[in-house]
């Protein structure tokens, strides 16, 4: 069956995977991605809206779907028939029996907002219950961060029995990008042959909201990317990271290696590729590096985003001090 271009099976209404073609100018993050059509004809138009209209990648589209269709099952009807009432007592079952944490909750709550104003605004209901609910409030934690040696023990740590030269040098060349470039690990995945400029050292990356940004990349990590290259398969996908049926790594492998060379290296911390990002950028300014530069390499909007790791480096640098300085450690004083 068509329906505004776009091709459906008809499948008696339960949720969809449709395969498409993302257009080049919504950004290479979404392309040849699966996008996520919801069985609730409201939000099925709402994400669409959000896909068309305002660029967001499928993957974002579907991350909103899924929440309004979390609350259209706590709700037991279609999620537009929801009055601030319920929305009320679906944060109070969050935080309650389910025990969320603030900022899962947060983010249900941003998927209710954006949907209901977009009703409102398409004239498909007059008052938004949203109005007047605050989320609930963040505790103040400072990012994870690795300490030099530590991403350094990560980077020299072997790969795991029964991995192919190929894997090897693919699984180098992720870790190497993402502490070279400090980019999410959706950017990694989402990065194209095309993107990557070696000889350069620079990367073509979309970021959020299929937003493009230039970030560099270190000697290192450019003779890993290259090492592997050598040995990666050629094929049709133009993806820069493959797996072993040659197509497009996702987002859940790459956050694999990380895991599996952590545990691999023996160290006790916590490495992720978002923990890879903090101390990509917190060692960028212990090392001098300006914050609007950082600011700029990691993608952020706001200034104030990226003021965090000022924070970062000031209490690294007073566990130094502390664990450097003498005087407290003595018993007469």
């Amino acid at each position: 069956m068509e329906k505004g271009g776009r091709t459906y099976a008809g499948d008696g209404g339960k949720s969809r995977l449709m395969a498409e073609r993302i257009p080049e100018r919504r950004g290479r993050a979404a392309t040849n991605q699966a996008f996520y059509e919801p069985h609730d004809p409201a939000v099925s138009a709402f994400v669409t809206e959000l896909h068309y209209a305002r660029g967001r990648s499928p993957r974002t589209c579907e991350a909103y779907a899924r929440d309004l269709e979390f609350f259209a099952k706590f709700l037991g009807r279609d999620v537009a028939t929801a009055e601030r009432a319920d929305i009320k007592g679906f944060v109070l079952d969050l935080a309650g029996k389910r025990r969320y944490q603030p900022a899962a909750i947060r983010r249900k709550l941003v998927a209710l907002r954006r949907f209901f104003r977009y009703l409102v605004v398409e004239g498909k209901r007059l008052d938004d219950p949203m109005a007047g609910i605050d989320p609930p409030r963040l505790p103040k934690r400072l990012p994870v961060v690795l300490k030099e040696d530590e991403v350094a023990r990560l980077l020299r740590t072997p790969a795991p029995a029964g991995r192919t030269e190929f894997q090897r040098l693919r699984d180098r060349a992720i870790l190497e990008v993402l502490y070279a470039s400090g980019i999410r690990r959706a950017e990694v995945a989402s990065l194209n042959l095309s993107d990557v400029d070696l000889q350069r050292r620079v990367m073509r990356v979309i970021g959020k909201g299929n937003k493009e940004r230039t970030v560099l990349i270190n000697g290192a990590a450019a003779d890993a990317m290259l090492r592997y290259l050598e040995h990666r398969p050629r094929g049709n996908d133009d993806a820069f990271f493959i797996g072993r049926g040659g197509n497009r790594m996702g987002v859940r492998a790459i956050w694999s290696v990380v895991k599996t060379v952590e545990k691999l290296s023996g160290m006790t911390v916590h490495a992720t590729p978002h923990v890879m990002r903090h101390s990509f950028a917190t060692h960028l300014l212990e090392n001098g590096a300006d914050i609007v530069t950082i600011k700029e390499l990691l993608g952020h909007e706001s200034l104030a985003t990226t003021q965090i790791y000022t924070n970062v480096s000031i209490e690294h640098m007073r566990k130094t001090y502390e664990d450097a300085h003498p005087r407290d450690k003595r018993t007469d004083r």
